[in-house]
């Protein structure tokens, strides 16, 4: 009997490190957050435009008593909504009006509710009316994934939510976010679309505002890329890129701009503890051919989400802050310098 209950906790404890070590020149974070009461999964960047240093990293907290949690850049929590019911992915917008006023606001996934929680910023109030169903009339909800669009010509705000589980087309359903008239966010459903392979689950989503894309991770497969304009009535494939050198899961997607039209698509390999690295224009001829160019190994363990921003936020990110979760109930802060210079100096092709 004691030979039995030691060996079936060398299998618990095998099965709950199963993840892969952390490599020996893996990059290190500049900053680790306070840990969250449960379970990080995703994070999201708010901008102070008023003052950068006063900037927020949010971060869900996953759990059935989950929260958001805002920190600062010292990593240090500073605001929280607790009492979430499994929160999972957040995004953010700005200018969103309300009773006329440009309203910053962090949309989040709340799964057990089957329902989108938007919040305004910086203070983290509520202004959903206590939560919008998504995907409503339909056997499979439970959303996962969040990724906010504002559509350059009228800033409309969209925001394009994924699910636990659902059909192999239109998994994603695109709502238009708006004022109710009595100081609330309404969202209606203006588009459905997207392949799902029935492998395992989508979770990850990005928008490219400029430049007008939709990434998102069909997890263990790849990362598919979609028109992100409604009206533009283009719901087929641009292309699936990212299908090869991943361990497992496809997860956190950020999007880093160089300039409007150039910069770089990272995206977590996550039992590899690495991010995988692609040109955000694409090759020279074809926008849409995403070649892999560097495996950065980063700290961070099991990456579930992650966002960059290439503003300068003071003397630790002069050229823009990479925000990852990781295992351990944290986050974990990179400088994008550091990230540029593994990039640089170690290209997929001459590491292969």
């Amino acid at each position: 009997m004691v030979r039995i209950i030691i060996a079936a906790a060398v299998l618990l404890c095998a099965c709950k490190s199963r993840h892969a070590p952390v490599k020996e020149n893996a990059l290190k974070p500049v900053v680790i957050t306070q840990e969250v009461g449960a379970d990080t999964d995703d994070p999201a960047i708010w901008i102070n435009h008023k003052d950068t240093l006063k900037s927020l990293i949010l971060g869900t907290d996953k759990a059935t008593d989950g929260g958001l949690y805002a920190f600062d850049l010292e990593g240090k929590i500073v605001n929280k909504v607790t009492g979430l019911k499994r929160p999972n992915n957040v995004d953010i917008a700005y200018g969103l009006k309300i009773n006329g006023v440009p309203t910053d606001i962090a949309v989040l996934t709340e799964r057990e509710t089957n329902s989108i929680r938007i919040f305004k910023l910086p203070e983290l109030t509520p202004i959903d009316n206590g939560g919008i169903v998504v995907f409503a009339g339909e056997k499979e909800q439970a959303p996962m994934g969040v990724a906010l669009y504002t559509r350059p010509k009228d800033s409309a705000i969209f925001a394009i939510v994924g699910r636990k589980s659902g059909p192999v087309d239109q998994y994603l359903w695109q709502y238009r976010l708006s004022d109710d008239g009595k100081g609330a966010v309404q969202a209606a459903v203006v588009r459905k679309f997207g392949k799902y392979s029935g492998k395992k689950e989508i979770e990850a989503i990005a928008v490219d505002n400029q430049l007008g894309y939709i990434y998102y991770s069909d997890e263990t497969v790849g990362v598919r890329k979609y028109v992100a304009d409604p009206d533009a009535k283009a719901d087929g494939e641009l292309v699936l890129f990212g299908t090869e050198g991943f361990v497992s899961d496809h997860e956190g997607i950020s999007i880093y701009p160089v300039s409007d039209s150039t910069g770089y698509i990272l995206v977590s390999n996550q039992q590899n503890n690495t991010f995988m690295v692609y040109r955000r224009e694409g090759e020279a001829g074809n926008p849409h051919q995403h070649k892999l160019l560097s495996e950065v190994p980063v700290s961070t363990i099991e990456s579930d989400g992650s966002e960059i921003t290439a503003v300068p936020l003071g003397d630790k990110f002069p050229k823009g802050l990479f925000v990852a979760m990781s295992n351990g109930k944290v986050f974990h802060y990179y400088s994008w310098e550091a990230l540029l210079a593994f990039i640089n100096s170690h290209p997929y092709s001459q590491a292969r």
